[in-house]
Order: C-alpha cells, then structure tokens, then sequence
C-alpha cells in the first residue's frame, strides 16, 4: 500500500505515471535500453525533450518570444543566475522578502549587484506574503523578484503584481497548479521536485528580450541565452527528469489541465483548513488571506504533542508531516499529485487524535 506523503520535495508523484515509468525503465518503446542510456541527442530522447516543451507551452498558454528551459541546480542557483544574467552595473533589483526562501535570494543577489528590499514580512507571525500597495519599488528598477509560495511558512501569492519593472518569480511549489498569465511575468524559475517530477531539472520560463541583457562576462554556461539557442542541450540535460516531467504534463493534460488542477488544490486545502478552524486545538500559522493551497502548516495548542501527532500518523501511513525543523509544527504538503483521499485520511485522523487528546 502506498503511503499518503505530505513531503515538502522531493515530493509526491502521480502514482500513474511512476507505474509507466516503471514499465518502460528497462526497455524504453521496444528500443532495448532505457531511456536513461540513450544519448541526448538521439531521436528518441529528442521527441521527448520536444514533447515535454510542447506540453509545458499548452499548459501554461505560454506565448511566443518566450522560451521553455531545462537547467540545474534547483531554484538555488537560480537566486544567483538571475541577477547574473538580469542585473546590470548601476542597476537596483527589487526584491520582496516574505520567507526562507526569498531571504536566501537576496542573499545571492546581494553578492552580484545592488538590492532594493521593497518590503520585508519574513519574521512575522502569522506568516504572509507582502502587498503591492506596502512595496516600495525602485523607478527603473531591473525587476521585481518575489517567492510565489513559501513552502516552509505556507504562505502564498494568490495575485500576482502587474509591474513596469519585469516580474521574476522562483515558483519552485506552485507551478503549474493553477493557470498563470504569462505576459505579466518577464522570467519564471521552480525546481522539479515539489510539483513538477524528480529532482535534477530545474523548470525556466523567460521572456526572450530579457535574456539578451546578460552581460558578455557571464561564462556561456550561466546565461540563459546559451540555453535559448541550443534548446538545452548545450551539455548533456539531466534525461530521466526530463522523461519524467513529460509523463507528468501529459497526466495535467489527461486531468483537465491546470483549471481543473487548481479547483482540485483549492477543494483539498480548504477541507484542511476548515478542519484546522473547527477548533481551538489546532492553528493555522499562516493569515487567512495568504494561505497556500501547496503546503498547509498549523501548530498544536499544546506543543509538546506534536511529535506524539507526527509519529501516531506515520503509524497510519500518513507520512512526512513534521514542519520544516526552522520552525517545527506541522506541514501537510499537498501538492498536485496528492490524492484528496489522502486528505480526508488525515482529517479524519486529526479528529481522532483531538478527541483522545483534546
């Protein structure tokens, strides 16, 4: 029986497409080898690759003069590679701070050129994410750069700013969870490992004129313009993940795309938080109107019980749910691949664990 895992990332994966993956791991389409053996190159590894930018446009509406790419090195890397490529000498990048994850952006960028952090809610409690109308943005600035979900505080954009400056956005655990504007959005980044596929690919989404800002002393193997001209392939892309990022966007499109994947989200997580609301015995951490619909974090009145929680839950295969050892609490993360099954289950457990403990 598989387990219900509410891991942050790496994370859970349709069941569907592990199995597929499992039938073709050894002898991918009658070829005699796996699809993890085949050359980058090769056709069949192409058709792939091509499938998976396809799929990811379909999804995402994603228009021309922007391009689809695979890197690596999580959206870590990309805290540096963005103002690398998009910050020039004399410019000021914006940056909101709402969270782990963003702080450590900042303190990347700050390693590159000049920050401006227009707003800063990272230490409060409850957790958010910042408004608009509190930034106080930089005229000219190069961009805006915020964390779309901060999956360790559980907070959650669910507007996103329309900015003269371009918007970059590290959406490492909400992408492709609900339809997104792409026009609004001048560079996009997430790591596979939350809602994507396994880890080893990092998801770049860029708008084209942007790329062609990076300075000429950036090596060829950090500008995202090397990647746009060579479709990826300027060294050997990490193959496996890429096959499995394409099993997974055919499995969005086969259920619905992202309108149905985003009312899916939405119906799951308000059952976890109406269930956390019906009593005193348990705590949203973060204020109602920024609770993220991917990681759902909450506190037991008495504190000390929420290990007892953790391991009598792992006891009915409700696995993963201790919070991010920063914070502590709980975490369910319930990202697109989460079965709501899995939701009720740990609802009705919840229930049980209050009555015997409450």
């Amino acid at each position: 029986m598989r387990a219900y895992n509410f891991s942050a990332g790496p994370a859970i994966l349709p069941e569907e497409v592990l199995q597929q993956a499992q039938a073709e791991f050894v002898d991918y389409q009658n070829t005699g080898m796996s699809i993890m053996e085949m050359s980058h190159r090769g056709k069949e590894y192409s058709a792939v690759h091509d499938e998976t930018i396809a799929n990811i446009k379909e999804l995402l509406q994603i228009p021309e003069g922007y391009s689809v790419l695979f890197m690596t090195g999580g959206a870590t890397a990309q805290f540096a590679l963005a103002p690398m490529n998009l910050l020039g000498n004399g410019q000021i990048a914006d940056y909101t701070n709402s969270g782990t994850w963003a702080t450590k952006a900042i303190k990347e960028a700050k390693l590159i050129g000049e920050v401006n952090v227009v707003a800063d809610c990272a230490k409060e409690i409850p957790t958010r994410v910042p408004t608009i109308e509190e930034c106080q943005l930089t005229p000219d600035a190069a961009y805006l750069h915020l964390t779309s979900n901060e999956t360790i505080s559980g907070a959650q954009w669910k507007e996103f700013p329309k900015t003269e400056a371009p918007l970059v956005v590290d959406m490492s655990s909400d992408i492709l969870s609900r339809p997104l504007n792409i026009e609004d959005f001048g560079l996009i980044y997430a790591g596979a490992q939350k809602n994507l596929g396994p880890a080893g690919i990092t998801l770049v989404i860029i708008k084209d004129e942007l790329a062609a800002r990076c300075p000429d002393t950036v090596p060829q193997i950090f500008r995202y313009q090397t990647f746009i001209d060579n479709n990826s392939l300027f060294n050997t892309v990490p193959t496996f993940p890429v096959y499995m990022l394409c099993l997974v966007t055919r499995w969005l499109k086969a259920n619905g795309g992202l309108e149905a994947m985003h009312a899916l989200n939405q119906r799951k997580a308000a059952k976890l938080y109406n269930a956390i609301d019906a009593t005193d015995f348990y705590s949203g951490t973060a204020i109602k109107a920024c609770r993220s619909d991917m990681n759902v974090t909450w506190r037991i009145a008495n504190e000390d019980l929420e290990s007892v929680f953790i391991e009598e839950a792992s006891k009915e295969n409700l696995k993963t749910l201790k919070g991010h050892r920063s914070v502590g609490g709980v975490r369910a993360s319930i990202y697109n691949a989460f079965p709501e099954a899995g939701v009720d289950a740990l609802i009705s457990f919840m229930k049980e664990f209050e009555a015997r403990h409450g």
